[in-house]
């Protein structure tokens, strides 16, 4: 796939209204090989966007070029010139972008200077990626940058002295595509930067739905084998007898259906990145063989006595607590430590909640771009009340029960508002919550049990009240108490004041 991407600029505008041809249109319609995509950033004139967007396809239309993949999209920038934040969209574009492309083209005329320069800066670290600019009477041009730019720009910045355009962006774009606002996330990205480029093999552990194999990737992407292949299995999802040759292969005749050698995924992922999820799925027999191969750097196909020895970093990921699996004999405590070296625990939702106004507008982004596809969809956004909304919520399936509400509520609305309302009708009801399992005392422990219950009774009044938006009919309901007065009396005898 050949994809453009592209800034909104002024000129393209005004041409557009005199049905002229500007920059973007030019790059689309006379590059050498046609584009399949074209992602166009902007912040501003939203009411314009499909009009542009409309305007854009009729021209590639008539030129015979592919026109059925033209989207703008919001950039979420302070202004045309605030160098921070130009930087981070950039780097979530251009990382996204050129992953998923064969080639990625660059627009530079369309735009301020400053998003030019940071999309030299950012586009060059990509060797997929290359630079297009129009002439004022619509010619285009392939710029040429030099070479060794990359090689003086690395070495500077390890030398920390890098241009002070470079040094604006926080995080390395590896890391881009994980949503950083919150204290939590900033300082999870430090510490998985510096596992990134060691050699180290790292446990990510969370909860489900955290966003454990985006940071994989991302670990991937920010280390030394950035440019070799990631393989990803989920060992919860092996059949019990092909767990063993998936990951180190077999050879011809091994067994029943064996008609050829086949190479495993260690081997596949030779000088990269192997991926395990729910590595605690795996069965003891390879966990034995997966610690050799991590010990020694060599695995033995099925049917097969010859070592074959592989260069290849694991990550794992699990939502389960492997030191009860080592307990419980499930899981090999020397292959635990063996692969918690780099260990990067993933927050929960509810523990990033500086990051849910960008996480929304990202999946309302999604969302809106699959929906697209279909003529009878409108546009949605989500209103301030709505984020406050979900913000409010607990979110036991995080990012990934996030993305499900906002897809139900998009589904189920015919507004392109969204509102606090279509959230709740959308949110699933959770199960009961979980009791202890098992609560032990010593003889000479003393607990005042009436105080203890009052705590309990306390705390889910006010999770109940935060999560109703301090609507007492709802949190009534929430409760299962009798009325909203009711609500009122334990309010008082639990000392509960609504926040103002």
């Amino acid at each position: 796939m050949n994809t453009l991407l592209t800034w909104l600029g002024n000129k393209d505008l005004e041409n557009m209204q005199a049905d002229k041809g500007a920059a973007i249109a030019t790059l689309a319609i006379k590059s050498k090989i046609p584009f399949d995509k074209i992602v166009i950033l902007s912040n501003k004139d939203e009411q314009l966007w499909p009009k542009f967007e409309r305007y854009l396809k009729k021209q590639l239309a008539i030129n015979h070029r592919p026109f059925d993949d033209i989207q703008v999209f919001k950039a979420h920038i302070n202004s045309p010139i605030d160098y921070p934040s130009i930087a981070k969209a950039s780097e979530h574009w251009i990382a996204k972008l050129s992953d998923e492309a064969q080639t990625l083209s660059i627009n530079l005329t369309s735009g301020t200077p400053t998003m030019t320069t940071l999309s030299v800066l950012i586009g060059k670290g990509k060797p997929n990626t290359h630079f297009l600019q129009t002439t004022p009477d619509n010619q285009l041009i392939e710029v040429d940058i030099p070479l060794d730019f990359v090689h003086t720009y690395v070495k500077s910045a390890a030398k920390n002295i890098a241009s002070s355009a470079s040094a604006l962006s926080i995080h390395s774009a590896a890391f881009a595509a994980l949503t950083s606002q919150s204290p939590a996330m900033k300082a999870l990205i430090v510490k998985a930067q510096k596992i990134a480029v060691s050699e180290v093999p790292a446990l990510i552990l969370g909860e489900t739905g955290t966003g454990k194999e985006l940071m994989a990737h991302a670990i991937h992407k920010g280390s030394l084998r950035a440019n070799k292949p990631i393989r990803i299995v989920n060992c919860g999802a092996f059949a019990q007898n092909l767990a063993d040759s998936t990951l180190f292969g077999h050879k011809k005749g091994a067994f029943t259906g064996a008609d050829k050698d086949y190479a495993g995924l260690f081997e596949q992922a030779d000088g990269g990145t192997l991926f395990l999820d729910e590595v605690g799925e795996l069965p003891l027999d390879i966990q034995v063989k997966l610690l050799r191969a991590l010990q020694q750097g060599e695995i033995n196909r099925l049917g097969d006595n010859k070592p074959i020895y592989v260069d290849v970093r694991i990550i794992a990921a699990t939502h389960q607590d492997l030191q009860q699996q080592i307990a419980a004999g499930q899981f090999r405590e020397d292959l635990f430590y063996r692969l918690a070296v780099g260990i990067i625990q993933m927050p929960a939702l509810r523990e990033r909640k500086q990051d849910i106004p960008e996480l929304v507008n990202q999946l309302i982004s999604q969302i809106n771009h699959v929906g697209a596809k279909h003529p009878q969809y409108k546009s949605k956004n989500i209103c301030e009340k709505g984020i406050e909304f979900i913000s409010n919520q607990a979110w036991p399936g995080n990012i990934r029960e996030l993305w499900s509400t906002l897809n139900r509520a998009c589904l189920w609305s015919d507004s392109e508002m969204i509102t606090a309302n279509d959230l709740a009708d959308a949110l699933l009801a959770s199960h009961k919550p979980q009791q202890d399992a098992d609560i032990s005392m010593s003889i000479h422990d003393k607990i005042d049990i009436v105080q203890l219950t009052d705590e309990i009774q306390k705390n889910y009044v006010k999770a109940a009240l935060k999560a109703s938006g301090n609507v007492k009919k709802q949190a009534t309901q929430m409760l299962g108490l009798k009325d909203h007065q009711t609500l009122t009396n334990w309010m008082k005898r639990l000392q509960i004041d609504i926040d103002k």
